[in-house]
């Protein structure tokens, strides 16, 4: 899932990161690569938390919607890859069908694209694309 983020800088401080769909998600880094990198371990430790609280995943939403904000007025904007699947239970094996050249396509892309690890991972992040509200 892809989520929006936002970074600010003072001028004696880090570059904090705050992620506008993931309420109380915050995260930091001396450099503006440091700071997307650690956004995710943030997002980890945030997730793990809602799951442990029975609350409900959240939905990245586009940039846009958050431009308005004046919390987030003077940020630079840039878009974290994060992978909502470890988060959504255990997984449970299914038979599914698919035409043929549906699902050719469908291994082509997982062995160009290293977001998927596999079939599945491709499968759920379609379904978690298309599910959102």
């Amino acid at each position: 899932m892809k989520f929006p983020v936002v970074l600010h800088k003072d001028a004696d401080s880090d570059y904090g990161v705050t992620v506008p769909d993931v309420p109380g998600c915050f995260s930091s880094g001396s450099t503006f690569s440091q700071a997307l990198e650690n956004v995710n371990e943030a997002l980890a430790l945030h997730l793990e938390g809602m799951v442990a609280d029975g609350a409900a995943l959240p939905q990245g939403k586009e940039v846009d919607v958050h431009l308005g904000n004046p919390d987030y007025e003077g940020g630079v904007w840039a878009v974290v890859d994060f992978d909502l699947t470890p988060y959504l239970g255990k997984s449970v094996r299914f038979n599914a069908s698919l035409p043929e050249n549906l699902l050719l396509r469908i291994d082509e892309k997982v062995k160009k694209d290293h977001r998927y690890a596999s079939r599945s991972g491709f499968l759920a992040t379609a379904a978690l694309r298309e599910l959102a509200v």
